[in-house]
């Protein structure tokens, strides 16, 4: 029942319901839009290569450009950012498939129009996660719910990785992938506007000019860069499992069994994640906040260990479920690290950099992960996860380490905020 209370709670806080269902909403095309890409570029070329390429060029360019409109949200408002974004992202997604009834001679356009949507996807991700962190500030009382705020941040967001995918499924049965771009268009549209409208958007406040980020902006804050290695490291791994999960399950079933089982057990590990997610926001946080994250990272490495070793399906399907019900936790202190270490002047910054770090590792791991597979097999896939997630463990645990000494300051200002707050200064 106290866990109830938790999330009843943090659903009555001041424009939670949009963070908590509008949010997902808009941020379905995450889940959908590189499986729609692909199926209408394909459709296209007759060339799953170059709809790979499409799919890339969305993804690069979204990751490039993502740092500098978190920096512009920090400066004008997340609200501009997102209404602006609301509206240019979903006409890029209709150019998009206008440029693709051109056929393979229309190929360039297409390539610029996917990267113009995946630079103008709107930054929900950050400003949602901005949000949360000053609703729970220590100034505003409430600091106790931003565990749970995080987590269910972090859980609802895989989500929109299960649900897309499905929802991309249920277009092509009744139309094409072409109809399910459209609503990813009007689910952005809709949503993003719907969170940008909300109370947590629309009660933020200027920052002061002095406080304003230039230059390397949050990468030059205390223990950031080591923050973006762990989530490196995290995404790697996340980009070998999209790799290594389906290469396991071709090693034990053919044809469509295989793609069915590969989705299975991916649906497994998000089931675990998801469960542990909802469970750790009911937790109090360790007074160590950078120890913590450095021990779940290390069981998150661990896991992978484990799957290296496994004879079948069903032994491995049982242990994603045990290992993912670390992950989302890991997640929860990765934002709530972020939101420790930068100020709120470069709060939507510093996540645009997490996303950018976390797409751009995932791609490289899988990349790694298909070589590893074809040369040496589906284990050392996985135990190359799992060093990499190891790294990530050793720099985010390490005593005395830039993050243990970021999160030492950090609890020293949050004192003082709770202090003054319980004061009524």
């Amino acid at each position: 029942m106290t866990g109830l209370r938790q999330y009843l709670g943090l659903w009555h806080l001041p424009g939670a319901p949009a963070l908590l269902i509008a949010s997902i909403v808009g941020r379905l095309g995450m889940g959908m839009t590189s499986l729609a890409l692909l199926l209408v570029i394909e459709a296209m070329t007759g060339r799953y290569s170059v709809a790979a390429t499409a799919g890339a060029v969305y993804a690069v360019a979204g990751a490039a450009i993502s740092p500098v409109v978190g920096r512009l949200a920090d400066r004008v408002g997340p609200v501009k950012v997102l209404m602006v974004t609301a509206v240019t992202h979903p006409i890029a997604l209709i150019w998009l498939l206008l440029a693709s009834r051109g056929g393979a001679d229309n190929l360039p356009m297409v390539f610029v129009a996917c990267a113009v949507a995946g630079a103008s996807f709107p930054p929900l991700t950050a400003a949602v996660r901005n949000a949360w962190n000053e609703l729970t500030s220590p100034a505003s009382g409430r600091y106790g719910l931003r565990n749970t705020a995080l987590a269910a941040e972090t859980t609802l967001f895989e989500v929109v990785f299960v649900v897309g995918p499905l929802v991309v499924a249920g277009f092509i049965v009744f139309a094409d992938a072409a109809a399910a771009l459209i609503g990813v268009a009007l689910a952005t549209l809709v949503g993003t506007i719907a969170v940008a409208l909300s109370p947590a958007m629309r009660g933020w406040r200027p920052h002061p000019k002095d406080s304003r980020t230039r230059g390397l902006g949050p990468l030059r804050l205390t223990g950031f860069p080591a923050l973006l290695l762990c989530v490196a490291g995290l995404g790697i791994a996340f980009g070998v499992s999209g790799v290594a999960v389906p290469a396991f399950s071709g090693d034990h079933a053919t044809g469509k069994e295989a793609e069915t089982l590969a989705g299975i057990l991916l649906a497994v590990w998000g089931v675990g994640s998801a469960t542990g997610g909802l469970w750790f926001g009911t937790r109090r946080p360790a007074e160590n906040l950078s120890r913590q994250f450095g021990l779940l990272l290390a069981g998150v490495g661990a896991s992978f260990l484990v799957f290296a070793l496994l004879p079948n399906p069903v032994a491995l399907g049982i242990a994603l479920v045990i290992g993912g019900a670390l992950i989302a936790p890991a997640l929860t202190l990765e934002n709530m690290m972020v939101g420790r270490i930068a100020p709120p002047s470069m709060m939507n910054e510093a996540y645009t950099w997490v996303v950018t770090m976390a797409i751009g590792s995932a791609a490289a791991g899988g990349a790694l992960a298909g070589l590893i597979v074809d040369h040496f097999g589906v284990g050392w896939a996985f135990v190359f996860a799992a060093l990499a997630v190891g790294v990530a463990a050793v720099t985010a645990g390490r005593p005395g380490g830039s993050i243990a000494r970021a999160d030492t300051e950090s609890r020293v200002r949050a004192e003082t905020g709770a202090t003054l707050a319980a004061a009524g200064h």
